[in-house]
């Protein structure tokens, strides 16, 4: 217990946590904003597969990890735009489009990396921790080993940004109108349409700075199939988010420390089985679900394409 309860102990759990919870607090706050507009984001793997490519890319080439994470915001923006086209303007069945782009995302970033880089991938330059240059730390105690990059700070303030545009603004109301009374929206002058495709290219945009940290700040390098995922586990936490940004961090930190526990119980020496260790994330999805999907809310028209009367 004494091992447990070690700074080591606590050190690689909180660092293990962000890690693995960070792209998936970024895509879970996208999917979140297009879930309330009334498009289900089931292309998210697609959309982190194609920012994680473009974001270790644009670190590789461009010397920074602020480069990267800007391009990968970039690359999740342009999938985003692809998928609204579709679903939004086009009103095609957004099933079939999400599957379509994962598809294209998985096929596309592999064989880009297999000509680029072969079998072997170069890898980011980094320092031990957490610390990547360009990425500065802060500390979230008084210990500097409870240090996190400014880019994790970004993730909580932007908790509470998506909290107040969807509860507290006009273009909120707006949104949250599309996904649940969009011929209500419609009839009072705003375009459902519109409300929809901008709704999408947000998502795609913080969804793609999920993928982007999954290669730039949390692996360091990039490998085909990388998400494992992660674009699923953001769809299953904003709908047992119902909406709430603060509920789709917490879920997605559960998460985080979950994946992390193997590593940290590995470093104090307790001897549990790492398969199972492993399992405990998809336990907790699972339990979660069970828990809490009956009675998580879903907008009305979550994934029906809008068409006006007479069109």
């Amino acid at each position: 217990m004494s091992g447990i309860l070690s700074p080591e102990f606590l050190s690689a759990l909180i660092s293990g946590m962000v890690l693995a919870g960070m792209p998936l607090l970024l895509a879970g706050l996208g999917e979140t904003i297009g879930e309330q507009a009334g498009v289900l984001g089931l292309g998210m793997e697609g959309y982190m597969l194609f920012a994680a490519y473009a974001g270790f890319n644009g670190a590789l080439y461009g010397g920074s990890p602020w480069l990267g994470l800007l391009a990968g915001l970039i690359a999740g923006l342009a999938a985003a735009l692809l998928v609204a086209i579709l679903c939004v303007w086009l009103r095609l069945d957004q099933v079939v489009v999400g599957i379509g782009l994962i598809l294209l995302g998985e096929g596309l970033t592999s064989v880009l990396h297999a000509v680029q880089f072969g079998d072997t991938s170069p890898r980011l330059p980094s320092v031990p921790g957490l610390a990547i240059p360009g990425l500065s730390r802060l500390p979230v105690v008084g210990d500097s080993v409870f240090s996190q990059p400014v880019i994790f700070w970004l993730g909580i303030v932007l908790i509470l940004v998506v909290h107040l545009l969807l509860r507290s603004t006009r273009w909120g109301l707006k949104v949250r109108a599309a996904g649940d009374r969009p011929e209500a929206l419609d009839a009072a002058g705003v375009g459902v349409t519109r409300t929809r495709f901008f709704a999408v290219l947000v998502s795609g945009a913080l969804a793609g700075l999920g993928g982007a940290y999954l290669s730039v700040v949390s692996s360091g390098f990039f490998w085909p199939f990388m998400t494992n995922g992660a674009g699923f586990m953001a769809i299953v936490l904003a709908m047992l988010g119902r909406g709430r940004p603060v509920w789709v961090g917490v879920g997605a930190f559960l998460f985080g420390a979950c994946v992390s526990m193997a590593t940290a119980l590995q470093l104090v020496g307790v001897d549990v089985p790492t398969d199972a260790v492993f399992m405990l994330p998809f336990l907790a999805v699972m339990t979660a679900l069970v828990a809490f999907a009956r009675r998580s809310y879903l907008p009305a028209a979550l994934g029906v394409p809008y068409r006006r009367e007479g069109s």
